[in-house]
């Protein structure tokens, strides 16, 4: 164990197995269809408190180790770690000499980490997949130290609306994963004991010129469906050609539109 650490608990739930093992296979290709994740990280970085100067930041959920790498650049005399959950990507980010001094497996419900080791936890796009938002708020505020920044992006109620609704019209079935309203966020931030300083929901639109390439992304991702209840095996023709023709109804000049509601939220741990 590095002077970071601190025991974790055993066991992961299923569905934290299942999102692991699926960003863990997409590694290879997730750098090359991240232009949404590039954005957001980019505009969470932008609201960082103007004169913050970490002396150990922590990039939870940190994938490829992309946003590792600035963080390390913008911050040149601190130290770093990277945590995620999915052993593939934390692989890919060591080869890829990824800015952090340490590579750790690790849950944000349970971080591995020890009570007040580090002044900045920055997460983009990553907390959407954890059950408990309340306990990934309690585990930044434990390990970060008073004055300490934590800053996310997340995805709530409102994205892939076009792909969910197109599903809706062929099946009924749980095809598009499933994320918390922008109120819980509000609800759970402000109960965290945290001091917020931005919390903001901001929709980013992408476009396709087909639903295979908007599929396709997802996939190489790791973000495509991990909810219960989704359909099993193979898509059949008929309801392919459905969903086809059920997406072309939002079709607009630019291509078939995928709408992703972001939330960025910026916190700060009191000094008290």
């Amino acid at each position: 164990m590095t002077d970071l650490s601190r025991p974790t608990l055993p066991g992961a739930l299923p569905d934290k197995r299942q999102v692991a093992a699926s960003f863990s296979r997409a590694a290879a290709s997730y750098d090359s269809v991240a232009a949404l994740q590039r954005a957001v990280g980019l505009s969470l970085l932008e609201q960082l408190p103007t004169g913050l100067q970490p002396s150990r930041w922590l990039d939870l959920g940190s994938g490829t180790g992309h946003f590792s790498r600035i963080l390390a650049q913008r911050f040149t005399l601190a130290s770093g770690v990277a945590v995620d959950i999915a052993e593939g990507m934390l692989r890919h980010a060591r080869h890829e000499q990824g800015g952090a001094q340490y590579h750790v497996a690790g849950d944000a419900e349970r971080l591995p980490l020890r009570d007040g080791s580090v002044d900045l936890v920055f997460s983009s796009l990553a907390v959407q997949w954890c059950d408990q938002f309340a306990s990934v708020l309690a585990e930044a505020s434990r390990v970060l130290r008073p004055g300490g920044v934590l800053a996310f992006s997340s995805l709530c109620v409102g994205t892939l609306d076009e792909l969910r609704a197109s599903w809706q019209a062929v099946d009924g079935l749980v095809h598009v994963n499933r994320f918390r309203r922008f109120e819980d966020y509000q609800r759970l931030c402000a109960g965290s004991g945290l001091e917020p300083l931005e919390l903001q929901r901001c929709p980013h639109v992408l476009h396709y010129p087909d639903v295979r390439s908007l599929t396709h992304e997802l996939k190489a991702l790791g973000a495509h469906n991990l909810n219960p209840g989704r359909p099993s095996g193979l898509t059949g023709r008929a309801r392919m050609q459905g969903l086809l023709h059920a997406y072309e109804a939002f079709r607009q000049p630019a291509g078939l539109p995928a709408t992703y509601q972001v939330v960025y939220g910026v916190l700060r741990k009191p000094h008290a």
